[in-house]
């Protein structure tokens, strides 16, 4: 069985037509990239054909749709870069060995619900019912006490600071641990800042997905940084605020919004985000949204021109006549993303200019809109 040094926790169909496909491209390119090891660490038994599809030699599709440059764009590309997948708890001694030794990258895309603590947590058993960082502790921990080398993650879920974040509930858990465990992850852990930016539509079946031509893997620099393959659309950044709060605050802030009033009419008959943009109830409110209440934070931080530029490649990207990207699917977890996405920007705005006129942070489960902003 050859190695993986790419170790993916999570089976999204978005890392399938993100970094899943980067890094087969690289390797179709003739890089030394890959191959990744997936593992399945919700338990959820329905995914299980996913998971034997991922691994199938022949690779699986990714369907690319829309408009690129003003060009039509329309293809399908095979994504081989997976060469083994997992399940927990049924993998767990063959998981743990790979994080063990081969590993040198651990990657992740988990649910929101995910970074949330559980009872599970409080033990230094593996459970599966831990939440991921209790579950990547653990995990750690046997590549600690096998005396394994230092290992770089990096997280790819859309939380600001996500490598920081990760780190901190890492070594929350770690109390539980032997001291010295809490020191090598400190120590012997790179912990990667990224930002991941495609709109991924709908799954294919059994595996593979649809998707559109934009796609950004923003990754924060730092010493010791390992790339997990070249690609035009991995980017090393300095910082990443700038990339990160463009995105968390227009396109993301943008898609909650939409939900967030789709959910407020009952049997609404519109599916997609493209059904929204093309309704006169919603896509023009979008618009005015920008224009009245996010565009005027950016500019308080000397930043307008280029979040006005954003904002009008996003209308774009949300009105795609081929993805079908379903609002059903943005809904899920649909508090949680408030807190990340909205309030968090009236946070930031209001930290840039307390005078902007922003609604109340307790406003924010229902449309969320300045009543006189």
């Amino acid at each position: 069985m050859s190695k993986s040094p790419i170790i993916q926790f999570g089976t999204s169909r978005f890392l399938q037509a993100h970094a899943d496909l980067f890094v087969s491209e690289a390797i179709a390119a003739g890089q030394d990239a890959g191959p990744i090891t997936v593992v399945r660490s919700s338990g959820d038994a329905s995914r299980a054909r996913r998971l034997q599809a991922l691994a199938n030699p022949s690779g699986y599709e990714v369907r690319i749709k829309g408009i690129e440059n003003g060009t039509l764009v329309d293809k399908c590309e095979t994504a081989t870069s997976i060469r083994r997948a997992l399940s927990l708890p049924e993998d767990l001694e063959e998981v743990a060995g790979i994080v063990s030794g081969e590993a040198k990258i651990i990657l992740s895309n988990t649910a929101d619900a995910g970074y949330q603590p559980r009872e599970a947590d409080q033990s230094t058993s593996f459970s599966i019912e831990m939440s991921y960082p209790a579950k990547l502790a653990w995990f750690l921990f046997q590549r600690f006490t096998k005396g394994g080398e230092p290992i770089q993650v990096m997280p790819a879920e859309l939380i600001p600071e996500n490598g920081r974040v990760l780190r901190d509930l890492v070594l929350g858990v770690a109390a539980l641990y032997p001291s010295e465990f809490r020191a090598w992850l400190n120590s012997n852990v790179t912990w990667v800042n990224s930002l991941v930016d495609r709109i991924v539509s709908e799954p294919l079946e059994p595996a593979g997905a649809v998707a559109e031509p934009y796609a950004l893997w923003a990754i924060e620099d730092q010493p010791g940084l390992i790339l997990p393959c070249e690609h035009p659309s991995v980017q090393v950044v300095s910082n990443l605020e700038q990339v990160e709060t463009l995105k968390l605050f227009i396109l993301n802030l943008g898609h909650t919004y939409l939900v967030s009033r789709w959910l407020a009419v009952e049997n609404s008959p519109l599916r997609f985000v493209r059904d929204l943009m093309e309704s006169p109830d919603f896509g023009p409110d979008l618009e005015d949204l920008y224009d009245r209440e996010v565009i005027p934070a950016f500019e308080a931080r000397g930043r307008r021109s280029e979040a006005e530029n954003y904002a009008a490649a996003t209308l774009d990207r949300f009105r795609n006549p081929f993805l079908d990207h379903k609002l059903a699917d943005i809904a899920q977890n649909h508090e949680e993303k408030i807190k990340r996405r909205i309030s968090s920007f009236l946070f930031w705005a209001r930290q840039a200019d307390p005078s902007l006129e922003m609604p109340r942070l307790d406003a924010v489960a229902g449309p969320v809109r300045a009543e006189n902003a």
